[in-house]
């Protein structure tokens, strides 16, 4: 096996090369200028200062391009064209100027949302739900007794600097045998969980070797059940059961609860919620993403205390079982009733109308537009909070997602005001 050899040894080595060509160069220069000019005559020493200047250049360049290599996770020389030198410059010396943001959710509008993000600041913490526990997440939090990795491993791939084939791999989802529906990128992070012993070293080193931008955080570390309490008084248990159960018996959800109830947030993710500039819950599922996030104990009172401005992001389509027929007041409402009434500064709300050969497929399962009613603007700002409307749906492949740049650009231009609200 050839070893290969530590960055910082190659670029010592290239820096001491340099180092050379200076005292090759001024030894030269020395006595050649005088001999040039007096005795009118070249000298040796002429090669002394075409060889120094050689090196010079060429150390500079090597020490260069290895300092670039190193930043941009390992590229081959071919692949560090003017275009990706330029862009990792940006990212490390711009976006890490940027402002502080803390990213609350999970799901698929979590992981949409910071793709988009990570183009606008490196200062990036997302705060994920660990409470799911279906899919092939809840089949390795069973057999396992890990926390389910899906929603983690979604959000680390949109904040990964990697190759494409990468993260296709890690995306990728077996079709057949035992390991049929279950996702590479889940298996990884479950061996990672077992190699550390830990499943948050195992999100902190999967995040190393996919050069994440900023930090994925669970919620908590504890192995917490979703619970739903229904309008017809009924309990229901976990978060994959919660829809299908208020679609079989068509109630609506009065509130939902964590067990154990003494679950707590990771250090890091209090500390990034102290210091963030900007708190952003959603967008995702309201009830089984959005919600639990805030039942982790005293998460709710340190959001509230930061300097932050708070931000909700509603979705753009209601979700069958869960939300069905929620206007943009619904969301808040229940946002604030699990935690307090004065959190959120702002909520941002897509007004942008969507073509009716698209929706057809969100309608016939039941999912409708979220609008806003005819007084939910004015009890919003009632409320103290200010809402935001813009035109923000992306449609790929006739799927309805928001539109992450323009949903960034927003919240980049948030960050940077002062905050509404006085503590």
């Amino acid at each position: 096996m050839i070893k290969k050899h530590k960055p910082k040894l190659i670029i010592t080595g290239w820096i001491f090369l340099g180092l050379l060509g200076v005292f090759l160069f001024s030894v030269g220069l020395s006595s050649f200028l005088y001999d040039a000019i007096i005795n009118y005559k070249t000298s040796i020493k002429i090669l002394f200062s075409i060889a120094g200047i050689g090196l010079i250049i060429f150390s500079i360049k090597k020490s260069f391009t290895c300092i670039v290599k190193g930043v941009g996770n390992g590229n081959n020389d071919k692949d560090l064209n003017k275009e990706k030198i330029n862009h990792i410059i940006y990212r490390e010396r711009v976006l890490a100027k940027g402002p502080k943001v803390v990213v609350i959710g999970g799901g698929t509008g979590l992981s949409v949302l910071l793709r988009g993000l990570k183009e606008y600041t490196a200062n990036i913490t997302a705060i994920v739900t660990v409470a799911d526990d279906g899919g092939g997440s809840g089949i390795l939090r069973e057999d396992l007794g890990m926390l389910p990795p899906g929603d983690i491993r979604s959000c680390i791939l949109a904040l990964a600097n990697t190759e494409p084939t990468m993260e296709k791999l890690l995306q990728y989802r077996f079709s057949e045998g035992k390991l049929k529906g279950q996702n590479f990128g889940n298996l990884f992070l479950a061996a990672m969980n077992e190699i550390y012993g830990s499943f948050e070293m195992a999100v902190k080193e999967t995040s190393n070797v996919l050069a994440v931008t900023g930090k994925v955080l669970p919620m908590t570390l504890e192995d917490v059940i979703l619970y739903a309490e229904l309008e017809n008084g009924e309990i229901v248990e976990g978060e994959s059961e919660i829809p299908k159960r208020c679609k079989e018996i068509s109630s609506k959800i009065r509130k939902v609860y964590i067990e154990p109830k003494m679950s707590y947030p990771l250090i890091e993710a209090i500390e990034a919620i102290e210091e963030a500039d900007l708190i952003v819950l959603g967008p995702g599922s309201l009830y089984t993403s959005v919600i639990p996030n805030l039942l982790v104990n005293d998460m709710v009172n340190k959001i509230y205390k930061s300097k932050a401005q708070k931000v909700y992001i509603t979705n753009v389509m209601t979700q069958p079982g869960e939300t069905d027929d929620y206007t943009v007041l619904d969301h808040v409402e229940a946002i604030l009733a699990h935690s307090r009434e004065d959190l959120l500064d702002y909520v941002i709300v897509n007004t942008e109308e969507i073509p009716q050969e698209v929706l057809k497929k969100y309608t016939s399962d039941g999912s409708r537009p979220v609008i806003l009613g005819k007084e939910d603007e004015q009890i919003l700002k009632e409320k103290g909070i200010q809402l935001i409307k813009e035109n923000l749906i992306d449609i790929k492949k006739d799927y309805i997602r928001h539109n992450s740049i323009l949903l960034s650009q927003l919240l980049i231009e948030i960050a940077k005001k002062k905050p509404i609200k006085s503590i």
